[in-house]
């Protein structure tokens, strides 16, 4: 049987890549939420075991991949795993895509943020691109570090697909940049866990063309 192309195969100088969240862990689903940031490091729930599975079957189903990257982190591993196990792949950690460092405020709420830290708080609210979590990274910080091994992976694999499994903050910095968006606006960004953007790379132009797929995700939480 044919295999549908939810992703058309990319011209010889075209790259397509397939910009993913993780599954979602039991930070992500406490309430209210945690942040989990780079130094709580847990395996995906029940819930986003579910997710990256539909998510597997979905682009196994759906597209062609080529290579599959992933940051560094367990649920992101895991995420990937369960792709590459569909295509024959080994997913391939890249330092550089980890979620950022929330530094002090990794494993509080927003709410006991916003009582113990109320400066940081609404500075960090009002622009998180110039602002840092406290002790730890800003929104730029996380797009100095990212987009460069992004934009290597780009170049590296013209007229292939591949697959990114990163975060949420990763992906939101990287996709207010390639939108023409102030930075300190990606937090308007909704990540989905497992969500999809799809983005087309060519020389002198990269673009988004789908953000935030989450087809998979019917019939199962998130």
């Amino acid at each position: 049987m044919e295999r549908l192309q939810f992703i058309p195969r990319p011209e010889p100088d075209t790259t397509n890549l397939l910009l993913i969240r993780h599954g979602a862990t039991p930070p992500n689903e406490q309430r209210p939420y945690i942040l989990q940031g780079c130094g709580i490091n847990p395996s995906l729930s029940e819930s986003g075991q579910k997710q990256a599975g539909a998510l597997a079957e979905f682009l196994a189903s759906m597209s062609s991949i080529h290579h599959i990257y992933c940051s560094p982190m367990i649920r992101a591993r895991e995420t990937a795993q369960a792709v590459s196990e569909r295509f024959n792949l080994i997913p391939q950690a890249v330092a550089e895509i980890h979620e950022c460092d929330v530094g002090l405020w990794e494993g509080m709420s927003w709410d006991i943020i916003m009582q113990e830290y109320p400066d940081e708080y609404h500075a960090f609210m009002n622009d998180p691109s110039q602002n840092r979590y406290a002790g730890g990274e800003s929104y730029s910080d996380v797009l100095n570090r990212t987009e460069p091994a992004i934009q290597t992976l780009l170049e590296r694999h013209s007229g292939e697909t591949i697959a990114v499994v990163a975060h949420n903050v990763v992906n939101r910095v990287y996709l207010a940049k390639l939108l023409g968006l102030e930075i300190s606006r990606a937090k308007e960004i909704t990540q989905t866990n497992t969500g999809i953007n799809l983005i087309r790379h060519k020389p002198g132009e990269t673009k988004v063309v789908t953000m935030n797929a989450i087809f998979h995700l019917s019939g199962v939480a998130h």
